[in-house]
C-alpha cells in the first residue's frame, strides 16, 4: 500500500477517535446539566435530593410487627418528626420538660424518682414506667385507663405531666418555620393537637429493646450470660415463678395484679379499681417489664423500693399481704439469699443499649 494511502487511512481513523470521544463527553455534560437542573442549582443539591429521614427501624429477632392503628400509619417522616417532639421542651405548660425528660437512657426510660414530677414542679402520685417496647402495650398508665398511645399522650400532654394547653401549643408550633415545613409534609398541613400525638405515638411504636445479653443467649450465644445469671434465669421460670406475670418476651404479662404496694396506709391507691369500678381490682397495677430493670430503681408504681434487691425480696417472699392480694400468682417460694442473688444477677442481664440523642430541633 503506498504511503500516501496509508497516511490517509490513519487521518480518517483518527479523525473518528476525536468525533466519538466529543460526542460521548458532549452527552456527559448534558446528563449532568439535566440531574442539576432536576436536583437543584446547588454543587450539593443532587446528594440532598436523595437524603430523607432514616427508615423505620425493625423489630428485633423474634418481636411480632408492632400494632399500628389504621389512622395512624407509621411513615419515617411521622416517625423522624415525633422523634423532635419527643425532646421537645416547648410541649410543656411551663417550657421545662419534654417527653424525654420522664424517660431518660440512663434511667431505663424511666426518670430515677419515687413518683414523676410534672410541669410546674407539680409532685404527682406514681413513677413514671418505662417505655421499652410501649409499641405492643394494649393499655397504658399504671392502672390502664387509656387503650392507645395516642390517648395517652393527649392525657399527660394536657394533664400533670405536661401541664400544656395543647391548642395554645400547636398555635407556636406553626409559626416554627421548621415545623410548620414538617407538618405539612407529613400529614398534609398545620399542626394539631391530634396529629402532634399521632407523630409522638409513630415515635414510640419504634422504642425497642431486644439486644440484651439475655437476648443474646436465647438466640445461641451461650457466653452471653454468666454462670450466675444463668442460675437466675432457671430460677426466674421455674422455682421463683416470675415468669408467670413477667411472661413472654416482653417480660409483662400486660395484666393488673395486686401485689400489696401501697396498701398499708390509710387511704391506699386503688389502681385497676378507679378505672373498672370493680372490688377485685382494688389496688391492682400492670405489670411492669423487666426490660432494663436494673437501671430503672427506685420501683413498683409508688416507688417505694429503693433497690432491685428490695424489689426481689419482696416479691419472692409473695408480696404484701392485704385483703386483695393476688394469691393465685404470688407465693412465698422461700429463696435462699444465694437465689435471690442469683435472681438479681439475671435480671441485669435485661439490660437494653440506648441510643436516643437529641435531633436538631426547629
Amino acid at each position: 500500500m503506498p504511503s500516501r494511502t496509508k497516511k490517509l487511512l490513519r487521518s480518517l481513523l483518527l479523525a473518528s477517535l476525536t468525533l466519538a470521544f466529543t460526542g460521548f463527553f458532549v452527552g456527559f455534560l448534558l446528563a449532568q446539566s439535566k440531574a442539576g437542573s432536576d436536583a437543584g442549582t446547588r454543587p450539593d443539591a443532587g446528594k440532598e435530593a436523595h437524603k430523607g429521614p432514616p427508615p423505620v427501624p425493625s423489630p428485633p429477632p423474634a418481636f411480632d410487627d408492632v400494632p399500628v392503628p389504621d389512622d395512624n400509619p407509621t411513615t419515617p417522616e411521622k416517625v423522624a418528626l415525633g422523634k423532635r417532639l419527643f425532646f421537645d421542651k416547648r410541649l410543656s405548660g411551663d417550657g421545662s420538660r419534654s417527653c424525654y425528660s420522664c424517660h431518660v437512657c440512663e434511667k431505663g426510660l424511666t426518670d430515677g424518682l419515687p413518683t414523676a414530677v410534672g410541669a410546674f414542679d407539680k409532685i404527682l402520685t406514681r413513677s413514671s414506667p418505662t417505655l421499652w417496647n410501649i409499641g405492643y402495650h394494649d393499655t397504658f398508665y399504671w392502672d390502664g385507663r387509656s387503650d392507645s398511645l395516642e390517648k395517652q399522650g393527649m392525657a399527660a400532654w394536657k394533664g400533670a405531666n405536661m401541664g400544656a394547653d395543647p391548642e395554645a401549643v400547636v398555635k407556636q408550633v406553626n409559626e416554627i418555620e421548621g415545623y410548620a415545613k414538617r407538618f405539612g409534609k407529613v400529614f398534609g398541613g398545620s399542626a394539631t393537637p391530634e396529629n402532634v400525638v399521632k407523630a409522638l405515638s409513630a415515635f414510640e411504636r419504634t422504642i425497642f429493646c431486644g439486644a440484651t445479653r439475655y437476648d443474646k443467649f436465647e438466640q445461641g450465644e451461650e457466653s452471653a450470660l454468666s454462670d450466675d445469671e444463668k442460675r437466675g434465669y432457671e430460677l426466674f421460670r421455674g422455682k421463683a415463678g416470675c415468669g408467670t406475670c413477667h411472661a413472654g418476651i416482653l417480660f409483662t404479662d400486660l395484666l393488673f395484679h395486686n401485689v400489696g404496694i401501697g396498701m398499708d396506709v390509710e387511704n391506699p391507691d386503688i389502681g385497676r379499681k378507679k378505672v373498672t369500678e370493680k372490688e377485685a381490682d382494688t389496688g391492682a397495677f400492670k405489670t411492669p417489664t423487666l426490660r432494663d430493670i436494673s437501671r430503672s430503681a427506685p420501683y413498683f408504681h409508688d416507688g417505694s423500693a429503693a433497690t432491685l434487691a428490695d424489689a426481689v425480696e419482696t416479691m419472692a417472699g409473695g408480696g404484701k399481704p392485704n385483703p386483695y392480694l393476688d394469691k393465685t400468682n404470688l407465693q412465698d417460694h422461700k429463696l435462699t439469699a444465694q437465689e435471690k442473688t442469683d435472681l438479681v444477677s439475671f435480671l441485669t442481664s435485661l439490660d437494653c443499649p440506648c441510643d436516643l440523642k437529641e435531633p436538631k430541633l426547629p
